[in-house]
């Protein structure tokens, strides 16, 4: 109970981060673009959390420590503009097509994360848990990735450092890539005690992350 009201007041403090941001970013609009899509990637999970199914297995609070952990720094590095040496070095350029592909690639990550999320249901939990009735989903964006919510995340996670371009942007995107990779290892963990013959078959299917790739 004391980690969901943690957990709430964290997400009410992004969402006021990011209404700032779209509010400030007058000048182009590819700049309120990227907001908006961690905005609505908010409130979607906000509204949709509670509509999972009962746990019957759940991981200790020192392994979900070790994934929570740098994803935890990698949206405080993300938000926090003020920042400084090195954080605030400059390493990409702002010309308006860089200013545009930064947005698309933070939009077609949003659209990943909400069409995973849809497609995983019940089954979904933001701690790696296994629950009653879980079912092994293959079907929607989990047939060319076995985590397309991470990858969505990712994809949302680059077009902001693209946005950022600085030290800062970079080092939110490494981190939050470690965390879930973590992440990502214990949940297959579970899974191949759970589904000991059609998770090993699926995991030589379909890559954890990039399709084709990784």
């Amino acid at each position: 109970m004391i980690w969901r009201v943690f957990i709430t007041v964290i997400w009410l403090f992004w969402i006021c981060l990011l209404a700032y941001g779209i509010i400030a970013a007058r000048l182009s609009p590819f700049y309120s673009i990227i907001p908006a899509c961690w905005l609505i990637f908010l409130l979607y999970w906000w509204i949709t959390a509670r509509r999972v199914k009962a746990t019957a297995e759940k991981q200790s609070v020192e392994s979900a420590l070790a994934h929570r952990i740098p994803v935890a720094a990698s949206w405080f590095i993300m938000a926090d503009w003020k920042l400084r040496y090195p954080m605030n070095i400059p390493l990409i350029p702002h010309p308006e097509w860089v200013l545009i592909a930064g947005a698309v690639i933070c939009a077609l990550g949003l659209f990943e994360t909400i069409w995973a999320r849809r497609t995983l249901a019940g089954n979904w939990s933001a701690d790696v848990t296994f629950k009653q009735g879980h079912e092994l989903i293959k079907t929607g964006p989990y047939r060319f990735t076995r985590h397309p919510i991470y990858t969505g995340l990712l994809m949302m996670s680059l077009g902001t450092a693209i946005e950022i371009g600085t030290v800062r942007g970079l080092v939110a995107l490494a981190l939050m890539t470690i965390g879930f990779w973590i992440k990502l290892r214990q949940e297959e963990r579970l899974m191949m005690q759970h589904f000991p013959d059609q998770y090993p078959a699926y995991r030589k299917e379909v890559k954890a992350l990039v399709p084709f790739v990784i």
